[in-house]
Parts: C-alpha cells; structure tokens; sequence
C-alpha cells in the first residue's frame, strides 16, 4: 500500500462490525480501481494492525454478507476469474462519494436551478403575489387565499373571487450540460502522490448530485491521455492511469463534439488536470514534447480554447499542480477561452468544483 496512508477508525462508532468494514472496504475499492481481491487483501492487512473484526465476525464472514446483500458477484458457474462490485455497489460508492466530497445532499425537485427571472417558470419560490390571468392553478397558495376569502367576505357569507387568489412566485429554471475532463496521463500518479484517486471520487460525486439534484442538466464524463475517449458513470471506480502524455487537444475536441449534440442552450467544460499539455497528433502520428511548453502544442491549445469561446462554452480548469510555468500557461489558457482556473489541493478539489457548478448555475438563463 505504498502511496497510501489509512488512520485508525474510532471504535466506538456506531452501527453494525459488517458497516463500520464496508466503510472502508468502498475506500479501498477505489484505490483499487475495483479490483476486489486486492481490497480485501488490503482489508486483512488492516485488520492485523488496527483490530477491525471481532471474534463472531471476521473477514470471511464479512466477504460471505458482501456476496449476500448482491454488493459483489461471483464468477457464473464453469466460469474462473476474480469477485467483481456489482452495479449496486457502483450505486453505494457513488452515494458514498456525494457524502463525503459535498456532504449530505438530499434529492429535490427536478430543475432547482434558479435563475434571476420570474413569472411563468417551473419551480415554486417562497414569495406570494396576487393570481394573474395565465397563472397555473397549482401554485395555488390554499391558505392565504382561504385567508382572503374570510377577511373579505366574511365568515357567515363565505364567498371566493377573483380578487381573493393568491399563488407563490415561480421562477425558471435553466438547464446546464457539461462535460467533465479527467486527465489520465502518467504524471497523475508520479512523485509518490495519488491524484487519481480524488479526481474520479470527484466525478462520481458530481454525477451523483446531477442526477439526484439536477436530473434535467447532463454530464458526460471522458478522459484524456494521448486520446481522449468518453467514459460512462459506471467506469470511473475501475478508472486507472495509463503511460500516457498530455493531449489536452484531444480531451477539448470531444468535449465540444459531445456538446453540439446537446440541445442546453448552456454547456460548459470542466477540466481536472496536473499538468501541461505534452502531446498532439498529427495525422496517424504523435507529436510529443514531455520537457517543455512546447510552443507547437500550445499554439493549438490556446486556438482551440478560443474556438471554445467563440461557441459560448466557457472551460473551468481545475488544477492540482502550483508549478510556476504551469500557473502561467493556465492564466493564457484562461485568457484565450474566458473561462475560469482553479488552483486546488487534492482535499480542497471536490469543493472548488461542486461550488463552481452551484455559482454557474446561479448565472444561467
């Protein structure tokens, strides 16, 4: 587990010996890219030095409840290979992501991205206003309107009119699809630091409180190495870094494909990344320069980042390396597109991003 650092749980939480071990086995799943047997292998390492299991209910007996409950799947039979999650476990680690990157979240109505005009919109407000020929009877505010009735009319001689409707405000929602770009290369994981790891515990949070908060927006998610290829949701927890440079070309090429094909009048691009572009492709060919800025590369960086302008797509960069020369092709990048850059630690990256989709949101129309 070099890399990697575990504290010991408080033993005196609360709930079951199988929650407080799934706790950590989700944990570790991620870290593993889901590969089921190293997590448990993990797990009994930690249980030697940390005392996790009990007499009456050991790891086994953990595996066996795991099977059980449909959390994980074994091979069909005349069938070998390894324990695999199960789609309700890719459910559990996407909720657990939400919980633990943007806190507790609760589902609300659909839409719930208020916008600065009122009137005939789709999501009720907490303001009452008088009923005006169009209003829709649902936003019928019953009790101040039975309050009128009373106070105009009387009590005797109950009567309703015109003049006695009230309904709550309404405001429009608007709608947001955006495309969340995960840098795969090899430096992701160089220097003995895991930036994998946060970056899709990241993502799975996102695309969790989208589609639990905001089901009208979309997020299509891709990564970029050398390619740049789209992933679906259920991907990101057997998500691994590859021998790959930088083609951050690629990944902003797709993103926009990806965005024509949305109807939102409002897209956007989220880019989490470490570094430097390194790499474009030139025909069949790669171009690749893993020393420097390459002037050649960021020439069509920059050009693509204004083409991105120029089709209302603003990019947010989110990056989790402060090197000097990196800050500053960041700040061009930013320059040439009109977007946003987010210079963030590994810990302070779930809030920069799920904070910049709320405010986003806030200026929409």
């Amino acid at each position: 587990m070099i890399g990697w650092q575990f504290a010991q749980q408080n033993q005196d939480e609360g709930g079951s010996p199988f929650d407080k071990l799934f706790k950590i086995f989700k944990e570790l799943l991620l870290y593993t890219s889901g590969n089921v047997d190293e997590a448990i292998s993990w797990l009994t390492q930690l249980d030697k030095e940390y005392n996790l299991t009990t007499p009456d209910y050991g790891i086994s007996d953990f595996i066996d409840d795991l099977v059980k409950k449909g959390f994980l799947q074994k091979p069909k039979k005349g069938q070998e290979g390894p324990m695999r999650p199960s789609s309700k476990m890719e459910v559990e680690m996407r909720q657990s992501a939400l919980k633990d990157v943007f806190g507790q979240i609760k589902k609300s109505k659909k839409g719930d991205h208020s916008t600065r005009y009122s009137g005939l919109g789709d999501e009720r407000a907490a303001e009452i206003r008088p009923f005006e020929f169009g209003d829709n009877l649902d936003n019928l505010a019953i009790s101040e309107t039975l309050k009128n009735a009373y106070i105009n009319n009387g009590i005797d001689n109950f009567r309703l009119t015109h003049d006695d409707l009230q309904v709550y405000e309404t405001f429009y929602q608007s709608q947001t699809s955006t495309v969340l770009m995960i840098d795969i290369s090899h430096s992701m994981i160089l220097y003995g630091e895991d930036r994998i790891t946060p970056a899709k515990k990241v993502a799975m949070a996102l695309a969790e409180y989208i589609g639990t908060r905001y089901p009208k927006d979309t997020l299509d998610i891709l990564v970029f190495g050398n390619d740049a290829w789209q992933i679906q949701v259920k991907d990101l927890p057997y998500l691994e870094v590859g021998p790959y440079h930088t083609n951050t070309i690629a990944g902003l090429e797709l993103a926009m494909d990806m965005l024509r094909k949305r109807r939102n009048p409002n897209k956007q691009i989220f880019m989490i990344t470490d570094g430097k572009p390194t790499c474009i492709k030139k025909g069949k060919k790669y171009y690749k320069n893993s020393w420097g800025l390459d002037r050649q590369i960021i020439n069509r960086t920059l050009n693509l980042a204004k083409r991105c302008k120029k089709m209302q797509i603003p990019v947010t960069t989110f990056m989790i390396a402060q090197d000097p020369h990196l800050v500053r092709f960041v700040q061009q990048f930013t320059e040439a597109n009109g977007g946003k850059a987010f210079y963030s630690s590994l810990q302070g990256l779930g809030h920069l991003v799920f904070e910049d989709y709320k405010n986003n949101k806030k200026h929409r129309k």
